[in-house]
């Protein structure tokens, strides 16, 4: 059976973290805690095979900034349908001074994982040690309208910004930290990062890196104890083998592309989760690289895709094509950028900027063959299949694609000179997701703008969408900007991707959001796991 869910949607933004593959002869390392196979194991444990694992569990560092994170809580956090609700905080924020203070009255009674008490301190903790430009994080552009933020008695916070910002109440959903612990250390290679204290649902009990990471129920948790006692990620980055693992019943659950997906179909102790997304896959473009840093190439290429024919047969339907960073069904899509492939068009643009073909049909410029490499993630069977119909699609105006797999390990060094399969998209508004993929000041910045796009039009639509609080002139800029996008891409723009996933049929309350790029430990059927229910 699938359960589908429609949802309101909004924005979208960033990468999946590296993970090493778990090794086919691991299993037992990734049975359930019980000691059993998953698929035999008591209702109160969980085992989930996801295909990589964070970096980090430090929220300085950018675990969880998005919410759902299961060992922290941010002032506030989602529900089902991404409205905003109350979790650190006793309310949704008063907002005053014409949109530029905010102030958040903490829940009483709340304490750490250690046992230590939740103060306004440890918040104004959190935020400035993001803020400060010493703490190596990407995420930090995201809270530039900040200006301060203090706190005014044990359960008051107020925050004031430089310039009105929508969604701001949105950035809130930060995970807070303990002062008395993470102030203790250096924030970016202390022992938090990878022994956290939270006030969240669950503890973190053990993380073998590259293989799994365990989490107990917190018994000083501030709300319902969880009838779900542990749960295992296991992390298997290859498709296959986390799809093996899954009918071996060595997994309980698994997120899974679609082809894989489809073969537990037919069974009935397991069903499918069919999650809408902001994630988006895209074709990077470096600016610094001759061939991909020729306009004429970039807009060639967008002609050339055929994002219908990826859809159908690369996610068999569980997507829609993408033709900017926002899905067609977002209320910020700009209408009518939406466009066929163009073969004849693609070579017209090429030979109008001295692209010609050679004797072997790859067209050349000034001694400069029209070739690049394109790299994409081993083991990602779906962006092998997009990198490879990208290539196809390229040859035929000319233009030859090398496509090569590799660790995020090796792809990160290189990505200022080759194209990369990339993943992003976030949940929120236009701002959370396009800024951080476009801004020129972020160009190079980790896996901020990996393109390094530079674009003064695109740079003011987004200043624009971000400092202003008129929802017209807002939606007239990111109009503007999607429409610039397609005159002078910085990306190849393919598909907008469904999540799917597998899972044993032992408990009910089970639900999905509409999910941003990042998902596994966040997002998928398991982002409240606290508050599912065994069944009866």
């Amino acid at each position: 059976m699938t359960i589908r869910r429609t949802l309101r949607r909004t924005p979208g933004r960033i990468r999946g973290a590296a993970a090493v593959a778990a090794l086919a002869g691991g299993i037992s390392a990734c049975s359930a805690p019980g000691g059993g196979p998953a698929g035999d194991g008591a209702a109160d444990t969980v085992v989930i095979g996801v295909a990589s694992e964070p970096d980090t569990l430090s929220p300085l560092l950018g675990y969880g900034k998005d919410g759902n994170s299961k060992i922290f809580d941010g002032l506030l956090t989602h529900d089902a349908d991404l409205a905003l609700r109350p979790a650190l905080a006793q309310d949704l924020p008063q907002i005053t001074d014409g949109g530029l203070t905010y102030t958040y009255r903490l829940r009483g009674g709340v304490e750490f994982s250690d046992g230590e008490k939740l103060t306004a301190d440890d918040v104004v903790f959190t935020y400035r040690t993001v803020l400060d430009a010493g703490t190596n994080n990407t995420y930090r552009s995201e809270l530039d309208a900040i200006k301060d933020v203090r706190a005014a008695g044990d359960d008051t916070v107020v925050f004031t910004l430089k310039y009105p910002y929508a969604p701001f109440a949105a950035r809130t959903v930060l995970p807070i930290v303990p002062e008395h612990v993470a102030g203790k250390q250096d924030p970016n290679t202390g022992a938090f990062n990878t022994r956290p204290v939270g006030t969240g649902p669950y503890v973190l009990a053990d993380w073998r890196k590259g293989e799994k990471l365990t989490f107990k129920a917190n018994p000083r948790y501030w709300g319902p104890e969880p009838k779900v006692k542990s749960f295992t990620m296991a992390i298997v980055e290859d498709d296959d083998v986390r799809a093996t693992r899954m009918r071996a019943g060595d997994l309980d659950g698994a997120i899974l592309p679609p082809n894989l997906a489809a073969t537990f179909a037919k069974d009935g102790g397991r069903r499918t989760y069919d999650a809408t997304s902001y994630d988006f896959r895209t074709v990077t473009l470096p600016t610094a690289n001759k061939v991909t840093g020729d306009r004429a190439i970039r807009r060639a290429l967008d002609a050339a895709v055929d994002r219908r024919a990826m859809v159908d047969k690369i996610l068999e339907g569980a997507g829609r094509p993408a033709y900017g960073p926002l899905p067609l069904d977002d209320p910020w899509f700009a209408k009518g950028i939406e466009r066929p492939q163009d073969l004849a068009g693609a070579g017209k643009i090429l030979d109008a900027a001295g692209w010609k073909p050679g004797s072997d049909g790859i067209r050349a410029k000034d001694g400069r063959k029209a070739s690049f490499t394109l790299l994409y993630p081993s083991g990602d069977k779906v962006r092998q299949d997009h990198a490879l119909a990208y290539a196809s699609d390229a040859k035929k105006t000319g233009i030859d694609v090398e496509v090569e797999s590799a660790t995020w390990e090796v792809i990160e060094p290189r990505m200022k000179n080759d194209a990369v399969l990339a993943g992003f998209g976030s949940t929120g508004d236009p701002d959370f997701g396009l800024y951080t993929l476009l801004h020129s000041s972020l160009a190079g910045d980790g896996f901020n703008n990996m393109g390094r796009y530079d674009d003064p039009a695109v740079d003011a639509a987004l200043d624009t969408g971000r400092r202003s609080q008129d929802p017209a002139a807002r939606k007239t800029a990111y109009d503007g900007l999607q429409r610039a996008l397609v005159e002078n891409p910085g990306y190849t723009f393919l598909t907008h991707i469904d999540h799917l996933y597998v899972l044993a049929d032992r408990w009910q309350g089970l639900t999905t959001q509409v999910e941003p790029h990042e998902h596994g430990f966040s997002s998928g059927p398991w982002w409240n796991i606290e508050d599912w229910q065994p069944k009866k």
